[in-house]
């Protein structure tokens, strides 16, 4: 039987774990009524402050009860207190639950005056939520809770013996000072009781300070009331005065013994929720994977004290683990991760935790658990196991780091497919548009080629020099357009994809430009294009091929769009360690609001070429990239009165000469 957390079930179940033999057969029976009911099935232990003085028998017992709980489909859940029926109302009624499943001795107690039993004061409690009972059975009558021997039994301190003893010395003086002083029994009454008090806060077992009230009594009767120094007393309401100043000592140190467990409970409540807080804030904040698991890591340690190590699931495998330490030695842990790797896998493959103290791999040295969210598994944890056990309020903190790692690793991959779905998408765009802008506009440049190259062949022997002269220079121009086309196409796809290497070397700018200027389309002879010379050496850092393509496109991009007889000029100037080259035109210019646009692949603008074939926007979308992975910058502006310059930087290489 397996249940998942479902958030719409009308029915919350809740069971309440034990170290009874019998919660095993409760937890089966709630079990089976959250699957009745379709509802979620919570099973909750209330950790008292007996829960250390457990002895083996019982905590495994509590351990297996969990473990059945976890299997059968139940979230467990584990809160502090001393008043157990309280707790399990105040969570039902904060988590929503409807019925609680809970069990009753079968055995009947034979006292005079009657305490109400658990389940009368859960009742009372929690009027309205349904409760079941389930008779324990006769088998197990005999069964009896732990009780705390931190309470009842005797524990020898060193330090809450000198403790007692001063302070209750400490009261006698101060009664001797009274008493010298004229003041009332009741007033010495009052300084032994709060002797008891002070004993009560700073002594760690309670047994002392029950013993520093029978004494304090026995010191007020012998010193302070006549006949002194002896253990009677004349006056006929002493008794009634030593019961009453029993009474309050005893229950004054109960409840400072009481607000001293409270507030140590309470602090570390406190501190493991900061903890399990700040791992939600810190993991929100993640990068990647590995920062995830680093964090989850270091807050395990820092909830544990322990050495952790994390495999990574990589394609349904374990990777190479992680290793966290807090105070054990590296090497050994690499000795422990190779021995025990079996561990690890067996967990990846079964989905469930195995190591020390599991009855599967026992043996080991590290507790295993798997990272995962339903039955998806992120990771592998191991936290190394001392001679100390991991108690049921950590491993509860423990599963919900591990539950929110989980879920962020998730959130980390779903996001990661969006992003290369809408990669994938965008490029399925950009292939669409490519092939329909090609289809489009390849059409014009192929018709006129194949038109011209038909009226050759045909009527070519009937056409005078100057018309053949004219068709040969139409088809070449067509020709090296689909020339420049294809390789722009060829350069953007290798530098997108990262597979053309640039093969820099220190080249002079200034033979850059005029290899760029000596490809330029034969168009330009009706274009005035000068270059302003540097009288400097200067000397760039590039892969000159690809700058002299730059500077082919952006003079070419000038040529298209200005009117015959327009000026474009290129300029260089140094600016610190890199080198600024300008090309100017005096045409129409470019509008302010396609300035951000114009190196956008595909992006064409409102523009025309003067022969009415429109481009493909590839030209400055391959200047860009190149100038990119240069390290340099390229921009747009206005040239004074009118047209666009473009302007990009590249590395200045410094040269030294010696002579």
């Amino acid at each position: 039987m397996s249940l998942q957390y479902n958030a719409e079930a009308d029915e919350h179940i809740l069971v309440c774990l034990s170290s009874a033999p019998s919660n095993s057969k409760i937890i089966r029976t709630a079990a089976k009524m959250a699957d009745a009911f379709s509802g979620n099935f919570t099973a909750l232990y209330i950790e008292t402050p007996g829960f250390a003085s457990l002895d083996e028998t019982n905590k495994k017992r509590l351990k297996q009860n969990m473990k059945l709980a976890r299997q059968l489909g139940a979230k467990v859940e584990t809160v502090s207190g001393d008043d157990v029926p309280y707790q399990i109302a105040e969570f039902a009624r904060l988590s929503g639950v409807t019925k609680i499943v809970i069990g009753r001795s079968a055995a009947v107690k034979k006292h005079l005056i009657r305490k109400p039993t658990l389940t009368e004061k859960l009742i009372a409690h929690a009027p309205n939520i349904d409760i079941h009972i389930i008779p324990d059975g006769v088998e197990v009558t005999h069964y009896k809770a732990p009780k705390d021997k931190k309470a009842s039994g005797f524990i020898l301190s060193v330090h809450d013996l000198l403790v007692s003893v001063g302070f209750l010395i400490g009261a006698t003086l101060l009664g001797y000072v009274f008493y010298g002083l004229g003041f009332t029994e009741a007033n010495i009454i009052t300084v032994y009781i709060l002797g008891v008090l002070l004993i009560s806060i700073l002594t760690k077992y309670r047994v002392y300070s029950l013993a520093s009230s029978l004494v304090s009594i026995v010191l007020f009767n012998f010193l302070f009331t006549e006949p002194y120094f002896t253990m009677k007393a004349y006056e006929k309401g002493y008794p009634a005065t030593f019961a009453i100043m029993f009474v309050s000592a005893f229950i004054s140190s109960t409840l400072a013994i009481k607000l001293k467990d409270h507030a140590k409970k309470s602090a570390q409540s406190a501190y493991r929720t900061k903890i399990l807080f700040d791992t939600n804030q810190l993991l929100q904040r993640a990068d990647s994977e590995s920062d995830i698991i680093a964090i989850a890591a270091h807050q395990l340690m820092k909830l544990l004290k322990r050495d952790i190590i994390i495999y990574p699931v990589v394609n349904n495998d374990i990777g190479e683990a992680n290793i966290f330490l807090s105070d054990g030695d590296e090497d050994e842990i690499k000795d422990i991760i190779i021995d025990e790797k079996e561990v690890a896998q067996w967990v990846l493959k079964n989905n469930h935790q195995a190591g020390a103290t599991t009855d599967i791999f026992s043996q080991a040295k590290f507790l295993y658990f798997a990272i995962r969210v339903n039955d998806k598994i992120y990771g592998i944890v191991g936290i190394h196991i001392n001679e100390k056990a991991i108690d049921s309020f950590e491993s509860s903190i423990l599963l919900s780091i591990l539950g929110e790692c989980a879920i962020s690793l998730e959130n980390k991959k779903i996001a990661r497919e969006k992003e290369e779905s809408e990669l994938l998408a965008k490029n399925e765009k950009m292939r669409a548009n490519l092939l329909r802008a090609i289809s489009h506009d390849l059409r014009t440049p192929l018709t006129s080629i194949s038109g011209n190259a038909d009226n050759l062949l045909s009527n070519g022997y009937g056409f005078d020099a100057d018309t053949k002269h004219q068709i040969y220079t139409d088809i070449y121009n067509d020709s090296v357009w689909l020339t420049n086309l294809v390789e722009n196409l060829l350069s953007v796809t290798r530098l997108e994809d990262g597979n053309m290497k640039l093969n820099k070397s220190a080249e002079l700018i200034d033979e850059i430009i005029t290899e760029a200027l000596n490809h330029i389309n034969k168009r330009s002879v009706e274009h005035k294009i000068t270059v302003c010379e540097s009288d400097d050496i200067m000397l760039v850092d590039v892969d000159a091929r690809l700058i002299v393509q730059v500077i082919i496109n952006i003079v070419d991009n000038a040529i298209k769009y200005t009117p015959n007889g327009s000026e474009i000029k290129i300029s260089t100037e140094r600016k610190d360690d890199m080198l600024s080259v300008s090309i100017a035109d005096n045409g129409n210019g470019i509008a302010d609001d396609i300035k951000d646009k114009v190196f956008d692949m595909f992006y064409t603008g409102a523009n025309k070429i003067a022969d009415s074939r429109r481009s493909l926007g590839l030209g400055l979308a391959l200047c860009k990239t190149i100038i990119s992975a240069h390290g340099g910058e390229i921009t747009v502006s206005d040239n004074n009165p009118h047209g666009a310059v473009f302007t990009f930087t590249l590395p200045v290489k410094e040269v030294d000469i010696n002579e």
